[in-house]
């Protein structure tokens, strides 16, 4: 049975599954562009924008970003950098460094160029925001080993909570979750929203537009009306 979400205007759209997204990014990738460091940048930095919009009320915010080793945590690092750019306080912490990959790696490299820092230590720190960028539709088991720290350490903070994509420790197909995910008050998700998003475990949802077009979406059967006018991140509410 297919899903659908609206937008604030009224355009329906279609919610796809995790296989369906990877079949998106495959084509993408590989045949019409946008290329991954344009999607991560462009991800990033809608989550940047977000994330200053929901800390607006905050003097002298501090914000915490935890990163995975994958696409997701590079589109948190990419934030991380948009917000350091902007004189924020942020703190990025990776769950592995010697294992990001090739991309990600890349955008880490950008972001302490930059003058970024990273922290191993989460104890001691106080956050107003933390951000969730450690697994994303990727997921296929468990949270484990730092991935778990992170969900378990950021669910017991009072600070406010953004998931990039799906809160980690959330299947992006059936919204099943394991015994430890990521407690979002708020998930922005990327391109199309995804079949597992639901407001009770995911928080407000918002979709944002990350440059894939009308095009790639129809090699995969999607007929597609951009949600998208004059803003790059958008509200969605479940059709029921």
């Amino acid at each position: 049975m297919k899903k659908y979400f609206t937008s604030e205007s009224g355009v329906q759209i279609s919610a796809i599954t995790t296989e369906q997204m990877i079949e998106i990014d495959r084509i993408a990738i590989e045949e019409t562009g946008p290329n991954l460091y344009q999607m991560m940048e462009n991800a990033g930095r809608n989550l940047a924008h977000t994330i200053i919009e929901l800390i607006a009320d905050i003097s002298n915010p501090s914000i915490i970003i935890l990163a995975g080793t994958g696409g997701n945590g590079g589109g948190g690092i990419v934030a991380a950098r948009h917000l350091l750019n902007r004189n924020y306080n942020v703190n990025l912490a990776v769950t592995d460094k010697s294992r990001m990959k090739d991309v990600p790696n890349k955008q880490l490299e950008i972001y302490e160029n930059a003058g970024g820092m990273l922290i191993d230590n989460l104890d001691d720190i106080e956050a107003d925001i933390i951000v969730d960028a450690i697994i994303g539709y990727s997921l296929s088991n468990a949270p484990k080993g730092r991935s778990l720290q992170f969900i378990n350490w950021a669910n017991n903070q009072t600070a406010k909570k953004i998931s990039l994509d799906i809160p980690s420790g959330i299947d992006s197909t059936t919204g099943e979750n394991y015994d430890e995910y990521f407690l979002a008050d708020t998930t922005m998700t990327l391109a199309l929203p995804k079949t597992g998003l639901t407001e009770k475990k995911c928080g407000k949802l918002l979709l944002a537009d990350i440059g894939i077009s009308k095009k790639v979406y129809g090699k995969i059967g999607i007929e597609y009306i951009s949600p998208f006018k004059r803003d790059y991140v958008i509200p969605l509410s479940l059709i029921d």
